[in-house]
């Protein structure tokens, strides 16, 4: 079996930020939604930097409006998935995005959502799980409104709390109560750090949140405590390196410090993030991986199981999925 057709499990992917350029310009058409400066000539998505990346994240997601809108985008992100053989994801889901932040109208999105995941499952061998998430940039009362919806739908699908968004805004602390709030639903927790900010970002969230995985985390290189502290408290860092590279936190593949640290001992996984936002897939991944740093068969298996071991499921899918991996 080659590199690229391996079982592949990915943690870190924003459902409305893996949403197709084609899907998005035909449910705009449907909806009469202007999307000016949206997409360049070529119908990808389009954006200068980071901070312009996030409104044109946001003026694309103005798009999915309904219940059923989240569904038939859930159906097309998980053909995506299949396609690159992933056979697990943990997906970001924001209810500021599905409702307003109700709960009464994120239960139903969550629903319609649920209900195409369950049929991707059984149709495509992909299993999705869900990973509730505030939007930093929205503020500290938001996010305490997010970590409700989060608690109410607890359980075997939605499995997680995190926070992306503009990582510059505020501080980790700001954001414990929400936090907090979803550690007592028996919630796991992760969030974006490290990425923007440097080491201390990564510290920070670690020790005011106290998370188990953290979203790209990347930045934590540059400081040889916070990697001995990572790998004491066995936090996971969920790398997603095309991104990385996209976004200009790197300036090319070669820069980049996965490989750096994953031979320091830390746990990383590899996914994807906003993938056509990045023009990448898990196989595109894979494939840099491979070519830059001269990731072999064995490496990636290693790879895979560690971050199944990280994942945030239930015992019973993790048991499922290993079956998947060791399989192939």
């Amino acid at each position: 079996m080659s590199i690229l057709e391996l079982p592949k499990v990915e943690l870190h992917l924003h459902l409305e930020g893996a949403a197709p350029p084609t899907f998005i310009r035909g449910l705009a058409q449907e909806k009469g939604v202007p999307l000016e400066g949206v997409f360049d000539d070529d119908g990808h998505y389009q954006y200068k930097d980071f901070w312009d990346f996030l409104k044109v994240y946001e003026a694309a997601t103005a798009c999915l409006q309904t219940p059923q809108d989240f569904a038939r985008l859930t159906t097309a992100v998980l053909e995506e998935c299949a396609a690159n053989g992933v056979v697990y994801a943990e997906t970001f889901l924001a209810p500021d995005f599905c409702g307003g932040g109700d709960v009464a109208a994120w239960k139903e999105y969550l629903h319609a959502i649920q209900e195409a995941a369950d049929a991707a499952e059984r149709d495509l061998g992909v299993t999705l799980r869900g990973i509730v998430t505030a939007v930093r940039h929205f503020g500290a009362d938001q996010s305490r409104k997010t970590a409700l919806c989060a608690a109410e739908t607890a359980g075997d699908w939605v499995v997680g709390f995190g926070m992306g968004g503009d990582e510059k805004y505020g501080e980790p602390k700001d954001y414990a109560y929400a936090f907090d709030m979803a550690r007592e639903a028996k919630l796991q927790l992760t969030s974006h750090a490290g990425e923007w900010n440097g080491p201390d970002e990564v510290r920070a969230s670690i020790r005011d949140l106290g998370i188990k995985r953290v979203g790209h985390g990347v930045r934590a290189i540059e400081d040889a405590d916070l990697i001995r502290e990572i790998k004491d408290k066995g936090v996971a860092l969920e790398v997603c390196p095309g991104s990385n590279v996209a976004l200009g936190v790197y300036s090319s593949w070669d820069k980049h410090p996965i490989d750096l640290l994953r031979k320091s001992g830390v746990t990383v996984s590899v996914s994807t993030d906003d993938p056509p936002f990045f023009h990448t897939t898990m196989k595109n991944e894979y494939d840099m991986l491979n070519k830059t740093f001269g990731w072999d068969e064995s490496i990636f298996r290693e790879l895979n199981k560690s971050a199944i071991s990280s994942a945030f499921c239930s015992e019973e899918t993790r048991s499922e999925i290993e079956k998947k991996l060791e399989a192939a």
